[in-house]
């Protein structure tokens, strides 16, 4: 569980736990007491916000808040990290397979495997964290291509090779659900059946009190007061959609689950394979986890562990303090989560159906506009592979994971380090290995979109780049190529101008270099 709060020790505080009691504050009796008032409390309040409702949205929305209320129960009695560290087990020998062990389908039997997926992407994201409004998925990463449209091409290329019909499912929340609508339209005349549903919508909980703040349902009204409660929500959203019914009836098998900002996560035939064709296993794997070799820029990451003889994602908020260090290290967890999962359509259903549904609590603390500190509650979709048989890691190339968090990422995608073909980045043949660059671009000036873009005459040459750190007032002329190890360091006050057609190779460029017009 993420927090620097134990849920106990904000109840007890709110009990005004002093004086004389009947039942002392440290006994377990105590404790319970308190834990039911509180859910009682937010019970209570939930229901005075679902009076403020129309009637005929009612009944959804009660089944949503009753969502929301079980997880603020499990959250009331957790007591700290969910995990005992020493009961750790060593991984299984079959637990991750390499994925230069799969094989390739046979060329006839693809288009019936493809007739059995579901490609599903997380797309409840904004791009705000980039300067930009409105969802992530429609910033424009390639040839004035967004996230969506490279998406929407990938599976169109598929459908139309392969005589296929693999639907696109979007996985949208409050914030994205309006304009993505919008935006699918566009697309209608593609060979692409595109589908969406809404995450929950939750109630962000005062830090003080344990109660929602918002005052009625009118979530347009204080977007604040509200958050969708991480990617974990898929399960039951998506079943409440109806649609995991629908395709499980059309015969359907699989979903591919990804983040649509992870350009890497393209549907791959060698794991469906695997999964529905000729080399799938004779107890069916029900659930896939990608996961890749961990750097040391990936050590935060989420891992697979053996615990309780189940094969699970172990995230660092799991993590006791005392073992953080032995978390992050290389050498013990090699792995990390590409959150790309592959999950059966059938299991998912039966997990839900029967209850066994489990995932950790992520809390996640935020400080509102108002100053006011909330927390929301989150759980996240790999943190369920415990509660399904079969589950296995497949380790995947590099190539798969390859995430826009920030203009950095921009860069590398932007750059003629990839190739764009049918939706899909292609690193260039000319790139002599095939890690990225660490790329590093000061906060400052290059973090939001716009001011990244302008601060570059077009994406200088990176194909012999190993590690870029630009801080400051930097801007790149035409055709500027960066090899080897690159720092470029503005000043405060000075500004650098590289200059058009310049080539820095292990260079260290500082102090204030500009070049004006004559």
């Amino acid at each position: 569980m993420t927090s620097g709060i134990r849920p106990i020790d904000v109840l007890l505080q709110r009990a005004g736990v002093r004086g004389h009691q009947r039942v002392p504050s440290d006994s377990k009796e105590f404790h319970e007491v308190t834990k039911r008032d509180a859910l009682r409390l937010l019970e209570n309040d939930v229901d005075r916000l679902l009076q403020t409702t129309e009637q005929v949205r009612r009944p959804a929305l009660q089944a949503e808040m009753g969502r929301f209320a079980d997880l603020f129960g499990r959250f009331l009695q957790e007591e700290g990290p969910a995990l005992d560290w020493n009961k750790i087990q060593k991984l299984p020998e079959n637990a991750v397979m390499n994925y230069s062990n799969l094989k390739l389908p046979k060329n006839e039997q693809i288009r019936n495997m493809l007739d059995k997926l579901v490609v599903i992407k997380l797309n409840g994201g904004l791009g705000t964290s980039m300067g930009c409004h409105g969802p992530k998925s429609v910033i424009p990463v390639r040839s004035d291509l967004t996230f969506l449209d490279l998406t929407v091409q990938q599976i169109e290329h598929l459908n139309k090779t392969y005589d296929a019909n693999v639907p696109l499912v979007l996985m949208n929340s409050f914030n994205t659900d309006e304009d993505t609508e919008k935006i699918v339209r566009k697309y209608k005349g593609f060979r692409v059946q595109i589908h969406t549903f809404n995450q929950s919508c939750f109630p962000r909980i005062s830090r003080e009190h344990f109660l929602p703040v918002a005052k009625d349902f009118d979530v347009e009204k204080d977007m604040e007061a509200w958050y969708p409660p991480g990617h974990g929500d898929f399960y039951d959203t998506f079943r409440n959609s109806g649609l995991l019914k629908k395709f499980i009836e059309e015969g359907r098998e699989y979903c591919f689950l990804s983040n649509i900002d992870n350009l890497g996560a393209t549907v791959d035939l060698n794991i469906l394979n695997k999964l529905v064709g000729e080399e799938r296993a004779s107890t069916p794997v029900e659930f896939v986890m990608e996961v890749t070799d961990k750097t040391r820029a990936d050590v935060k990451g989420g891992t697979l562990i053996q615990f309780e003889n189940k094969l699970r994602l172990l995230e660092i908020a799991q993590v006791p303090p005392e073992h953080v260090d032995d978390f992050k290290s290389v050498k013990t967890f090699k792995f990390f989560n590409t959150n790309n999962i592959w999950a059966n359509l059938a299991s998912i259903d039966r997990v839900l159906r029967e209850r066994t549904l489990s995932m950790e609590i992520i809390v996640n603390n935020k400080t509102l506009e108002t100053g006011l500190r909330v927390i929301q509650l989150e759980t996240a979709v790999g943190s369920a592979m415990k509660c399904f048989d079969g589950a296995i890691g497949i380790n995947v190339p590099r190539s798969r994971f390859l995430p826009v968090k920030k203009s950095s990422d921009l860069l590398l995608v932007m750059s003629n380090l990839y190739t764009l073909k049918n939706g899909s980045l292609v690193m260039s043949p000319q790139r002599m290995f095939p890690t990225t660059p660490l790329v590093k671009l000061g906060e400052n000036h290059f973090s939001k979109v716009k001011e990244f873009l302008g601060r570059f005459a077009n994406i200088p040459d990176i194909i012999e780049l190993d590690h870029l750190t630009v801080s400051g007032d930097v801007t790149f002329g035409r055709g500027v190529s960066l090899r080897g190890t690159v720092i470029i360091i503005a000043n405060h006050g000075d500004r650098i101008d590289i200059p058009a057609g310049a080539i820095l190779e292990n260079k260290i460029v500082s102090g204030n270099m500009r070049i004006l017009d004559h």
